[in-house]
């Protein structure tokens, strides 16, 4: 639907960007934005690795002064990302067993907090279980309204290390736009178009498989945003005031 307007638009004289593939030739847009692993190609679509969002250094500066309490949680500090399963992406209680057991050798060698928060399409057994692991102190869980306001934000920005699941791109590239280490579960059996996105990441030494270990690693934050926003302003002639 969004692309249909695009196209209309432009074709009564705006300029036209059009954010994901639109399923139509690129040409009836001045520009194109969509993920790499899309495989999308012509001289008028920009690309980028994972997904548009708005995390950077300001954005985390301003979730650490909204949770300044994550901050005093003991270190080091694991932010668990739970997704839900998806077509390219299994996940069920098996997989956090596995989750919970390897951060449970770490925690027993390194000490620490768990912060774990779920997603809207994380199944309601799944979203339990994370409740049940880690709603004791000194761990912190957020599952839904009645746990408070969504700490996520916070959880990104006091994060040490980052273990999220593999099936949602918009979460591992929100994940790997900080200066935490990323681990990520079974990434080898993530089928379709997001193995190529988590191929890209491990290429780029960005993410590691989860392990016991969870040793930490150098880390470049992965910030496509302003990339592309600055590419678009180019492109079309834009100034920075726009």
């Amino acid at each position: 639907q969004a692309a249909l307007a695009t196209r209309l638009l432009r074709a009564r004289g705006a300029q036209a960007v059009q954010i994901l593939d639109p399923r139509l030739a690129p040409k009836y847009w001045d520009l194109v934005i969509a993920p790499a692993h899309d495989g999308l190609r012509a001289a008028n679509v920009l690309t980028l690795l994972g997904s548009l969002h708005p995390v950077d250094a300001a954005w985390l500066a301003q979730a650490r002064a909204a949770f300044p309490a994550l901050g005093a949680l003991p270190g080091p500090r694991t932010a668990l990302l739970i997704g839900g399963p998806s077509a390219h992406a299994r996940l069920d209680l098996d997989d956090l067993a596995t989750i919970f057991a390897t951060l449970d050798a770490a925690l027993h060698a390194h000490g620490g907090t768990v912060m774990a928060t779920v997603s809207r399409r994380t199944p309601p057994a799944l979203v339990e279980a994370v409740r049940r692991r880690y709603a004791g102190a000194p761990h912190r869980v957020w599952t839904g309204a009645q746990d408070g306001p969504n700490p996520y934000a916070g959880l990104l920005a006091f994060a040490d290390r980052i273990v999220c699941t593999a099936d949602s791109v918009n979460m591992l590239s929100e994940a790997c736009a900080t200066s935490a280490p990323v681990f990520v579960h079974a990434p080898q059996r993530v089928a379709g178009r997001p193995a190529r996105f988590l191929a890209a990441l491990q290429a780029r030494g960005r993410i590691a498989a989860l392990d016991e270990e969870l040793a930490p690693f150098p880390v470049t934050p992965l910030r496509e945003t302003a990339r592309i926003a600055a590419l678009v302003r180019e492109r079309l002639g834009v100034g920075n005031e726009a």
